[in-house]
């Protein structure tokens, strides 16, 4: 396997269609097909196959894809460190984040990335994770800390550590004398809706598709205010483990069913990382979260 072979798969990956992937990547439409399928004899079966307009992974392209990845990014770190030390142009980091991820889980490997990267320069911007994956598909975004079901095979995830829901509910509140709180007695509970609030995708992936049959009286788009009217009082909600960050605030685990997810490191598949990023990611890969999977 050449290097160029992996450059080539990983744009198809990204762009799901060889004439984008080629043009991307400077070459003509028949080198790219060429190195590709010289790829596919080398693994023993196609990698690609149409599905209407897109061009995607099969099962054995899905096989191979971390592995690739894998390769790339080995490539581009081995480039790295041959290239010494950092410059102040190289240490730009631009990461999106979704609201509902614990700022507080992730001092630590801020800190040690900032140890590791003294000119890092880190652009932070907040969104839904939707908004976040097409600002990065539109190159706004290096790289995102996500927490979806699923995500696009553009996509690559490295998974960091996994969460459970809880109901977070005021103190004093009748859930405070249970270990763990079933979904069906949410029904009639006065709630706090987060708009934009991912659970219900969880929740759904998993097959469940009943209604949690609370009373929404309050709503709002800010992680802050939502757990503010928790502490006054004013309902309860369905948020992440790690999430809560005010004094007040009581959970339990739900239960029946339990639902949890991951959240993990999420980049382009086959976009060049730049040396910040690039030492990010090594980071990410060693450092011993919490809690991980």
């Amino acid at each position: 396997m050449e290097m160029h072979q992996v450059r080539y798969f990983l744009a198809v990956c990204e762009a799901e269609n060889f004439t984008r992937a080629a043009e991307s990547c400077n070459v003509s439409q028949p080198s790219l097909t060429k190195a590709v399928q010289k790829l596919e004899e080398e693994f023993g079966g196609p990698l690609f196959h149409r599905e209407r307009n897109r061009t995607i992974l099969t099962e054995l392209g899905r096989r191979v894809h971390p592995h690739i990845v894998t390769l790339s990014e080995a490539s581009a770190a081995a480039k790295l460190d041959a290239s010494g030390y950092f410059t102040e142009e190289a240490a730009t980091i631009r990461l999106g984040v979704m609201s509902t991820i614990a700022p507080a889980r992730m001092i630590g490997f801020l800190t040690r990335l900032r140890e590791e990267v003294p000119a890092l320069d880190l652009e932070l911007r907040e969104a839904t994770g939707d908004e976040l994956i097409e600002a990065m598909r539109e190159g706004v975004l290096d790289v995102a800390l996500l927490a979806l079901p699923s995500l696009p095979e553009a996509l690559h995830a490295m998974p960091l550590y996994d969460e459970r829901y809880v109901i977070a509910f005021p103190e004093g509140h009748a859930f405070a004398n249970r270990n763990a709180v079933a979904l069906d007695a949410l029904a009639g509970i006065d709630y706090l809706k987060r708009v934009h609030c991912e659970f219900t995708e969880h929740f759904e992936a998993m097959g469940q598709a009943r209604p949690l049959g609370v009373n929404v009286r309050y709503s709002s788009e800010r992680e802050d205010w939502v757990q503010a009217m928790v502490v006054a009082g004013m309902g309860c909600t369905i948020m992440p483990e790690f999430l809560p960050a005010i004094t007040g605030i009581g959970t339990r685990p739900l239960a029946e069913p339990e639902v949890a997810r991951t959240v993990s490191l999420v980049t382009m598949a086959g976009r060049r990382h730049g040396a910040a990023l690039a030492a990010m990611v090594r980071l990410a890969k060693r450092y011993p979260w919490p809690g991980e999977r």
